[in-house]
């Protein structure tokens, strides 16, 4: 069955129709990670957005229920060059193909990726409908430029769980694939993590299990007074999807909680630090999505490759002088990393905890759990 990509500028991309035969809009980002599809299509961060995987190859090695960041996929459509009907790994249980036709994912491939990214490149990300409607093109177009944008959109409270659960890192769904990933960092001392969700990966908290952190994750819209009741030794800010402006009620929570425990964010909850400290965010032209950026420590002068997912970025300029720059990222200097210069609290705006890797920023998970037993003495 044929299928059309069509973009809210009037550009059309014809190609095959794979997995769910459904009709989705969303915002179109392109990722370049060369391997972790699975992880890419249930990133919650991803909600909302119809991904382009500039990696030629999809599909290959299937899927494993341990590859996955969430129990089902986000993406709103995936964008492929060739998607593979089958899959040779020894650790796959069920096709790409099938995966995403059971999951209510329209894939469409055999289309020219490097052609959209080259559009998307000069253009900016724009909103886009994968349809097998092909020959109505013009409803296509108007449906996406009717689409709302992402910009001012709360994403966060929808995707977030709705109760608060303990995470169990011995149950076998929990289980990592990634076999370089030790169980045990040989952290000594359980500390207690509240972790707040707007779209936490899962990762995330086999990585704080790893430093014999138990964890407590709570909705997005949990209260300040809430969390503190719980009597963590640490508050964990995560990644999700959408604007980071909209989320009053998070960044007020960052602010009662600051100087009250040790805190640190990742992505979204970075550009939360941001807002809750002063400053502001902004939207990048498209984003930064993909396994290899290179990121530069500024306080040790090491270079670190590392896995992004994010299309606002906070703007340093606006950080008032209580706030340091501790990364940045090599490819165009946007801001990576920041800590309060005297109240406990850092985060980046990467991802350390990234699966299939790469591995390089794992040492701020250490970090973390050593700014927590600082705190406790």
């Amino acid at each position: 069955m044929q299928a059309i990509l069509a973009l809210e500028d009037g550009r059309l991309f014809r190609g095959k129709a794979f997995g769910s035969q459904v009709e989705r809009v969303g915002e179109v980002v392109f990722n370049t990670s060369l391997t972790g599809y699975q992880e890419i299509f249930t990133d919650p961060s991803y909600a909302g957005q119809i991904v382009i995987l500039t990696n030629p190859h999809i599909g290959n090695y299937g899927t494993s229920p341990s590859d996955a960041e969430a129990s089902r996929p986000y993406i709103e459509g995936l964008v492929v060059r060739e998607f593979s009907p089958v899959s040779s790994n020894w650790r796959s249980t069920e096709v790409a193909d099938e995966y995403l036709e059971r999951n209510g994912v329209p894939v469409i491939a055999e289309i020219d990726t490097r052609a959209v990214v080259r559009h998307l490149r000069a253009n900016g990300v724009m909103r886009g409908v994968i349809s097998t409607a092909v020959e109505d093109t013009d409803a296509l177009v108007a449906k996406a430029r009717a689409h709302k944008k992402m910009d001012g959109t709360d994403l966060a409270s929808v995707v977030s769980t709705k109760s608060s659960y303990t995470w169990d890192s011995t149950e076998p769904r929990n289980e990592t694939g990634d076999f370089l990933l030790p169980s045990d960092s040989g952290a000594v001392g359980q500390m207690h993590v509240v972790a707040y969700d707007f779209g936490i990966k899962q990762n995330i908290l086999r990585m704080l299990s790893r430093e014999n952190c138990r964890v407590t994750v709570v909705p997005a819209k949990t209260s300040a007074a809430e969390v503190l009741a719980l009597e963590p030794d640490g508050i964990f800010f995560s990644n999700g999807p959408g604007d980071p402006e909209p989320l009053e009620y998070a960044q007020q929570n960052i602010r009662d909680l600051q100087g009250k425990k040790p805190l640190f964010g990742i992505c979204l909850g970075h550009q939360l630090f941001g807002l809750a400290l002063g400053g502001k965010t902004y939207k990048l032209k498209f984003g930064h999505h993909g396994g290899n950026h290179p990121i530069k420590n500024l306080e040790t002068g090491k270079v670190e490759i590392t896995a992004q997912n994010h299309n606002f970025n906070v703007d340093p300029k606006s950080l008032p002088d209580d706030v340091a720059v501790t990364h940045i990222n090599l490819n165009d200097d946007t801001l990576a990393g920041l800590k309060h210069k005297t109240d406990p609290m850092f985060s980046v705006q990467y991802h350390p905890e990234a699966s299939p890797g790469p591995h390089d920023s794992h040492y701020l998970f250490r970090d973390f759990r050593k700014m927590m037993e600082e705190w406790k003495k």
